[in-house]
């Protein structure tokens, strides 16, 4: 079998969502937020869902959130990924903004104990020289 299919996925960067990963990069968790409304958004739009305000700086949040939903992964056909199972995959609503929903892997705990309002941190694993992953980490 090729190593191209035993390489785990690697985001796409682009200049819209670069700001995101470069924070990454650095143990920063970075996020848009809107000029007009003030919401933080993810994933990165180049206009705002709530007000539509195409205006918005990228600003360091605290990483701090509780599980709001997940899954819990016992199969893959990705052979990538089988070596990992079983995994917890979930969406994390962030402390500063009700409502900011940020998905993830959620680790650093038995996927049986995973329960709704866990609370959660950002972590960061680098998967390769060039590519640093946010995980949340059970706090």
């Amino acid at each position: 079998m090729s190593s191209y299919y035993l390489t785990r996925p690697v985001p796409l960067i682009t200049p819209l969502t670069r700001p995101f990963w470069d924070g990454c990069a650095e143990g920063r968790f970075k996020l848009q937020r809107c000029v007009g409304c003030a919401r933080y958004r993810f994933f990165p739009t180049e206009s705002c869902p709530d007000c539509r305000s195409t205006d918005y700086v990228w600003s360091e949040v605290s990483g701090l959130g509780t599980v709001f939903s997940w899954i819990v992964v016992h199969r893959s056909v990705d052979p990538a990924w089988q070596a990992r199972i079983p995994f917890v995959t979930g969406v994390v609503e962030l402390a500063e903004q009700p409502g900011c929903l940020v998905p993830g892997l959620i680790e650093g705990v038995s996927p049986a104990d995973v329960r709704a309002g866990m609370p959660v941190r950002i972590g960061f694993e680098r998967i390769d020289s060039d590519t640093v992953l946010p995980r949340w980490l059970a706090a």
